[in-house]
């Protein structure tokens, strides 16, 4: 009886979970996947508004991009999830642990040479933060299954998308549709839409949140599923989602627009007879995530993307119509001109630095202690970007959230004479009041662009923190690099009038695929 046993056993190797581990984690960090590419497509296609069709296409030609040269489609390259299904017939030849074999994987994939990865995750989350350089640990999920083989979903989240999750225990006669609308209306852009959003139901707290990640890993399928039409509640609802969370009018890049998500999973589980758990989690547009099997015959065999889906666009900076600015002679009145919504093409010296490098200025200015670069009549631009590769002056440097920059905003515009900001997403009350004081602007770079933006910095070098790594100050040269004016110096936000008029107008426009 054990023999018999034996030979139906499946045999995983260390090095095959490895090493597949280790090239899908590359995989990922410059494929979209092909079902997320069709959804981006179908919202260019049907968008009208010129701000948010203009950021889609940096996205979609940005993602062409990566997939051809390789290289990250954004800075931040996440978070790393995997989630293991083991068949009850297999055994790992190793004496590692799965935690071990899986963070082994994704230490290779993050420092291979031909494509480096950004390391974003830190030890320590309460004192010391200190970065583990390798990207690890992962969060690793395992569930014993029936069968012979092991199937693997990994998917690697950002920050920005990561830090929008949410969760509520509902009554049961609380409405699951006003919760999440409410939560995408205080979502903002951080998360960068348009993108997918996962939703849990039931269960447990700590299931419940399981269950929104679980569902971000399901295939794309609202463009069929409107067409066809629901065949059970649980896809009504999710229509019903889709329809009523893009006439928000949030649109591409919170500009306002048309597409808000492209799709809303759902998943769901039995719970108490007096609770109703839900979770809400949304993934941004550098939708990254694939699966493979494992079945004791290698490491696995993953398949280039068709290349035929990406649409055939060549963006390029429209240097007919948007504005030329010298960051090298900018002065205090210039800024005043800028008008809201507005392009701006960026070309000269350029300082960078996020939030590590603000606390670093603001201990200095606390303790009296001059700062290692002058700031006067500067753009800081909030980016962490990849590490270069041979060849390149920097890696992929698309923006990170400006909000939680915030809380410095008054102390840099107001103790280093910085003029601007560029960023992603909104800026709260705290920093719109300070832009608005000193007369300065907020500029919004397209996240989702990290390589097409890296194109326009010509030079890169360390003025100061060097020992933050991707979150030290550099100074980029820079040519034609375009942002758009989201926070003028009267203080008005791009992000509360764009959607706002968009939400309006989508009153009469149909949003439905057709």
């Amino acid at each position: 009886m054990s023999g018999s046993l034996n030979k139906k056993e499946t045999v995983i190797k260390e090095h095959d979970l490895v090493q597949s581990i280790a090239a899908a984690v590359q995989w990922i960090s410059y494929y979209h996947p092909e079902d997320f590419i069709q959804h981006l497509v179908h919202a260019y296609e049907k968008e009208e508004n010129p701000a948010a069709k203009d950021a889609l296409a940096q996205i979609l030609a940005n993602s062409k991009m990566s997939a051809l040269g390789k290289r990250p489609m954004c800075q931040d390259t996440g978070m790393v999830n995997i989630s293991l299904q083991v068949g009850m017939q297999v055994r790992f030849d190793t004496q590692r642990s799965l935690q071990e074999l899986c963070d082994e994987g994704v230490r290779l994939g993050y420092m291979n040479r031909q494509n480096p990865l950004r390391a974003s995750m830190v030890a320590d989350p309460i004192f010391k933060r200190k970065n583990t350089e390798d990207n690890t640990p992962c969060m690793l999920s395992v569930e014993l299954v029936p069968g012979h083989c092991l199937d693997v979903h990994i998917s690697a989240k950002g920050g920005g998308s990561e830090n929008k999750a949410q969760f509520k225990v509902l009554t049961p006669a609380q409405s699951i549709t006003e919760w999440v609308l409410e939560k995408v209306r205080n979502m903002g852009a951080g998360w960068c839409p348009p993108g997918v959003l996962g939703i849990g139901v039931g269960g447990s707290a700590d299931q419940c949140m399981r269950l929104a990640k679980q569902a971000l890993n399901e295939e794309l399928d609202m463009l069929q599923l409107v067409r066809h039409g629901p065949t059970n509640a649980l896809e009504a609802l999710r229509i019903d989602l889709y329809k009523k969370i893009n006439a928000l009018g949030i649109g591409a890049q919170g500009l306002g627009g048309l597409t808000t998500v492209l799709d809303v999973k759902i998943k769901t589980m039995p719970t108490h007879a007096a609770s109703k758990p839900v979770a809400l989690i949304p993934n941004c547009t550098a939708n990254r995530q694939i699966k493979f099997q494992l079945n004791g015959q290698g490491v696995a065999e993953i398949a280039a993307p068709n290349l035929s889906l990406w649409p055939r666009i060549q963006w390029e900076p429209d240097l007919a119509s948007a504005r030329a600015v010298d960051l090298n002679c900018l002065t205090a009145q210039q800024v005043t001109q800028w008008q809201l919504g507005e392009t701006l093409l960026l070309s000269g010296r350029l300082l960078t630095g996020r939030d590590a490098a603000h606390q670093r200025i603001q201990q200095l200015l606390v303790q009296g202690k001059p700062l290692p670069v002058c700031f006067k009549n500067r753009v800081i631009y909030y980016v962490g970007p990849v590490a270069a590769k041979h060849g390149e002056v920097v890696g992929p440097a698309g923006p990170t959230t400006a909000t939680r920059m915030d809380q410095f905003t008054e102390m840099m515009l107001g103790q280093s004479g910085l003029l601007a900001m560029i960023g992603k997403a909104e800026r709260g009350t705290q920093a719109l009041a300070a832009i608005k004081k000193h007369k300065a602007v907020y500029l919004a770079a397209v996240g989702g662009a990290a390589y097409l933006i890296s194109k326009s910095i010509k030079s890169a070098r360390v003025v100061a923190f060097a020992d933050l790594g991707m979150e030290a100050i550099y100074e980029f040269e820079v040519e034609n690099l375009p942002v758009t004016v989201a926070v003028d110096s009267q203080g008005y936000s791009i992000h509360e009038i764009g959607p706002s008029h968009w939400q309006k107008k989508m009153e009469n426009i149909p949003i439905l695929p057709q």
